[in-house]
């Protein structure tokens, strides 16, 4: 979000600036970045942490050190990310979408539920709900088609979530936690891989005589706001080639 403080370790900002000119493709797959000292003077920071950040893009896959050269940039499609992750990264940066990522193929409309979109709300079957759907990409192609399930009486205090465009002001989350004052308080999420059906296949933009051999990593996260109440519930079909991948601190 413009403005808001960037509190991550100075070694954190450095490989995360560099991992965002990679997948942007402003930093082509052969390239070498600058070196530990070289980044230090630019960054001002010591050599120690400069260091640091070139081992954290290592540890991410997306360079490598040559013995005698330096370190370069490798050719490797960036993970997918799941619902709970883009909340994440949309509560910190303004943006759902990763570095070098975009977003197409927006669709919205008021359906009946699906028997396991109704379980997972807790409503009754064929009830209205609104569906948004997207695809997400990077310079390699899919990252995920991401679609997103919401009880109706939300699009009826949010009319701009049932319309086929990007939404204004905020993540669907986001704009719900306004409308009805209470904040998304937890969420349960899922990860399971799955045959690649026909309608995976569609969704993912494959051609259907020649699929992938791979099944589909399938991501489920379902938001409950501090009243209790299941406000969406979200399904991630990860892109072919692409696994997921997620990163926390360890404390001693």
């Amino acid at each position: 979000m413009a403005g808001q403080a960037d509190n991550r370790a100075p070694y954190a900002r450095i490989a995360a600036h560099y991992a965002e000119l990679i997948a942007s493709g402003q930093l082509q797959p052969g390239t070498l970045l600058p070196s530990i000292k070289n980044l230090s003077e630019e960054w001002k920071v010591s050599t120690a942490t400069a260091e640091k950040a070139l081992r954290k893009l290592r540890n991410e896959g997306l360079v490598r050190g040559i013995h005698g050269i330096g370190t370069e940039v490798l050719d490797q499609p960036a993970p997918m990310s799941s619902g709970s992750q883009r909340q994440d990264r949309g509560r910190r940066t303004g943006s759902s979408w990763g570095d070098g990522e975009r977003s197409d193929s927006h669709k919205a409309s008021v359906v009946p539920a699906p028997a396991d979109v109704a379980q997972a709300l807790d409503i009754q079957p064929g009830a209205d709900v609104v569906r948004r759907s997207r695809v997400y990409r990077d310079r390699h192609g899919i990252v995920a088609h991401s679609t997103s399930w919401i009880p109706a009486r939300y699009g009826r205090m949010i009319p701009q979530l049932a319309t086929s465009e990007r939404l204004t002001g905020g993540t669907s989350l986001q704009l719900i936690a306004q409308a009805t004052g209470h904040p998304i308080s937890h969420r349960i999420d899922t990860a399971s891989a799955s045959p690649l059906t026909a309608e995976y296949a569609r969704l993912l933009e494959l051609d259907p005589e020649n699929p992938p051999a791979e099944p589909v990593v399938v991501m489920t996260a379902k938001f409950i706001d501090s009243e209790g109440n299941i406000v969406e519930y979200g399904v991630d079909l990860g892109g072919p080639g692409r696994t997921w991948r997620t990163e926390s601190e360890v404390s001693s």
